[in-house]
């Protein structure tokens, strides 16, 4: 279970990572040259996703749940905007349908 946080964690940077570049070009007019890592984190994003071992609907489902705590993160450690406590309950309730989601299908296979 930890391996697969840490690739659910992995995933998450690399997707907002590759969509917040892009932000910074088109919104705050930074060099499109940031376009290029923006599709390679993309790209790796992609594969990332494949290395699951689980149904690839549960896992973007369950993924979803780390994809908003990363995020999350990322507000606070990029955008240094501090998470209102309404931030922290949201992303403790997607983990904890993440970790539902997860633990079940090892349950049921």
């Amino acid at each position: 279970m930890i391996v697969t946080l840490g690739l659910f964690v992995a995933t998450a940077i690399a997707e907002i990572t590759g969509c917040y570049l892009p932000y910074l070009v088109l919104r705050e007019g930074r060099s499109a040259w940031l376009m290029v890592p923006a599709v390679l984190s993309l790209a790796l994003f992609a594969w990332l996703l494949t290395l699951h071992p689980t149904a690839a609907g549960r896992v973007y489902a369950a993924y979803g749940g780390v994809y908003i705590a990363v995020a999350i993160g990322w507000l606070w450690l990029v955008e240094d905007i501090k998470p209102t406590s309404w931030d922290i309950i949201g992303s403790a309730v997607a983990l904890t349908g993440m970790a539902i989601i997860m633990l079940a299908s090892r349950a049921s296979s």
